[in-house]
């Protein structure tokens, strides 16, 4: 009777415990001295490992766990790809062109507040401040144009012939602060010219964009002096892309040019063959440009063609006059600006001092 009630007692142990080892109970059987005659307990499949409780308190099988646990972590690390990929283009338009210098640039900047976007007046506001007024003087007299401040220690972008030949480089800012500035690189086959402010720092630099994602119809911005009326702002479209503007590099050309904003000069250029507001000389070059019906005039030299997020897409370099009269000569709506990645492609050669 005793036995009897001890086998079922340890049956119920084990029962009990479905988790103890199914072995443990056969090992006490085969060495025991009290008994051999007691059979073995019945065989327990083995116990699979611990994998916490469903909700109604059974255990939970470990496989099924770890399906669940594969649907957020799988939908994490894709989030994570995308956001890699959102961040990464966002630190190419960050990063590029700062070079040893600092240049703000950029792919998509929104320069303008949020509550004046797409307006002129909020890119006429945002971007004023980094643009400038240049009066150069040289052996054949005095001319006025812009330009373009680009890092905030003073480099300015223009345009060769505003500066070509120049004995002396003033130059002043939209807070009517005045500055000498001196002449760094000149690069006439692209009428493109580096001058930096003298003691000058914590200027605004404007944002560079990227012309090579501007489109025919896109609104535009230009900003400069024509006729020495600092700070002008007019505003159009973009009318076409890739002109082949013929401009000269004589620098007996370039000093004509140079009177514009006094009077003088005709901003001569060529076109399809044909020169128009006077005679490019014998030596010239030729560049892609961008097109607008923004009113230009002279003096708008070196300013900006400017994107409605407030980023530069275009130095001003050309005007067409509907007479040869320079005292009558005025815009017609169409004007050419050399686009701002063929700026950032001679940045370097300019700052090393190029003069060709």
């Amino acid at each position: 009777m005793t036995e009897s009630l001890r086998r079922n007692g340890e049956y119920e142990h084990a029962q009990e415990n479905p988790y103890e080892n199914p072995y443990q109970g056969a090992r006490q059987h085969a060495s025991s001295p009290v008994n051999p005659e007691w059979p073995p307990p019945p065989a327990q499949p083995p116990a699979q490992p611990y994998a916490g409780f469903a909700a109604d308190g059974q255990p939970e099988p470990p496989r099924q766990r770890r399906r669940a646990r594969r649907g957020p972590v799988a939908l994490l690390a894709a989030v994570a790809i995308v956001a890699a990929a959102i961040g990464g283009g966002t630190a190419y338009g960050i990063q590029e062109l700062t070079g040893g210098d600092t240049v703000a640039s950029a792919t998509s900047t929104n320069v303008v507040p949020s509550s004046q976007k797409g307006t002129v007046s909020g890119v006429a506001k945002a971007v004023s401040p980094s643009i400038v007024e240049i009066s150069a003087t040289s052996n054949a007299g005095s001319s006025t144009g812009s330009g373009v401040i680009i890092t905030d220690d003073g480099e300015i972008i223009t345009n060769n012939h505003v500066v070509s030949g120049a004995s002396s480089v003033k130059v002043r800012t939209s807070d009517g602060k005045q500055y000498t500035a001196e002449v760094v690189g000149t690069d006439s086959k692209k009428d493109l010219a580096l001058i930096k402010l003298q003691d000058a720092s914590g200027v605004k630099a404007a944002s560079l964009g990227d012309s090579d994602a501007v489109g025919v119809g896109d609104q535009v911005v230009a900003i400069g002096s024509p006729e020495g009326l600092t700070g002008t702002v007019t505003s159009g479209i973009v009318s076409a892309l890739d002109r082949d503007v013929t401009v000269s590099t004589d620098e007996g050309q370039q000093q004509q040019q140079q009177g514009q904003g006094q009077g003088g000069g005709q901003w001569p250029f060529e076109f399809g063959g044909q020169q128009f507001n006077g005679d490019t000389g014998s030596s010239t070059t030729t560049y892609k440009a961008i097109q607008t019906d923004a009113s230009l005039n002279p003096g708008n030299s070196g300013g900006a063609l400017i994107d409605m997020n407030g980023n530069i897409i275009g130095i001003n370099s050309a005007m067409y006059s509907a007479t040869e009269a320079s005292a009558s000569a005025g815009s017609v709506g169409l004007g050419f600006a050399i686009p701002i990645n063929t700026v950032k492609a001679d940045l370097p050669d300019l700052r090393a001092g190029a003069s060709n």
